[in-house]
């Protein structure tokens, strides 16, 4: 049994509930944080996940979270903030409420969540960080404007970070997925998943387990930091 604690951020859904499970699968100790469905959560726990429910937009919240996970485990080893939201329009519709929401979701509870979690990696001068950006972080998408803007920050701050907790042995990475087939996709048309499979060379979807296998891997290697590691299938080829 492997006795590496992992943290996931909106971990009962999506390509964060698929990480947690294949991770316990593993034997990690896994925490996968929520905000809603009660109910996901629930079908984790009869798998041994540990869940906690906390919205992390708030910092009062991000702390309660941390604060469970030490005084239960004792330590983190690795964070993976996988927690976002999606957002669709015209960039000049864009309202100062939508913008505020979608950097809060996918960039602000990333930012906070990694703060809080910091002091106890660089106590155990270890860890592993894997924030989860997207192809949108990388090239920008049509129609979503400050989704892309807020996983570009994520991969700017990757970096960054990388650099700067390198020498306490803190690794940080990102990992990028391509068109993956999950609920943040589902309402997509049949045209709009056939023309994403046409530009996609490996010709399907992407699934959570693509995601898990690579965060696993992540977390046991000890020379890889800074990188974006785009799992989309070759898209960006």
């Amino acid at each position: 049994m492997k006795d590496k604690v992992v943290l996931i951020t909106g971990g009962v859904r999506g390509l964060g509930r698929a990480t947690a499970i294949y991770l316990n699968e593993l034997g990690y100790k896994v925490i996968a944080d929520y905000k809603e469905r009660d109910d996901k959560a629930e079908e984790l726990k009869t798998l041994g996940i540990d869940t906690f429910k906390a919205n992390i937009t708030k910092r009062e919240n991000i702390k309660k979270l941390v604060d469970y996970v030490i005084n239960k485990y004792g330590k983190i080893d690795c964070l993976i903030n996988n927690a976002g939201i999606d957002s669709e329009g015209l960039f000049q519709d864009i309202t100062d409420e939508e913008y505020k929401r979608v950097m809060d979701g996918n960039f602000y509870s990333l930012f906070a969540t990694t703060q809080e979690i910091l002091p106890y990696m660089l106590k155990q001068k270890n860890g592993c960080i894997i924030n989860i950006s997207s192809i949108y972080g990388t090239n920008g998408g049509s129609y979503a404007s400050i989704y892309s803007a807020s996983k570009g920050a994520i991969i700017g701050l990757t970096k960054a970070l990388a650099k700067e907790l390198g020498p306490s042995k803190i690794r940080v990475n990102s990992i990028a997925p391509g068109c993956m087939n999950t609920d943040m996709t589902k309402n997509l048309s049949e045209d709009a998943w056939n023309d994403l499979i046409e530009k996609t060379p490996l010709l399907r979807k992407g699934e959570g387990i693509d995601i898990a296998k690579c965060a696993a891997w992540l977390i046991e290697d000890n020379f890889t930091t800074g990188q974006i590691i785009r799992v989309d299938g070759g898209f960006e080829i």
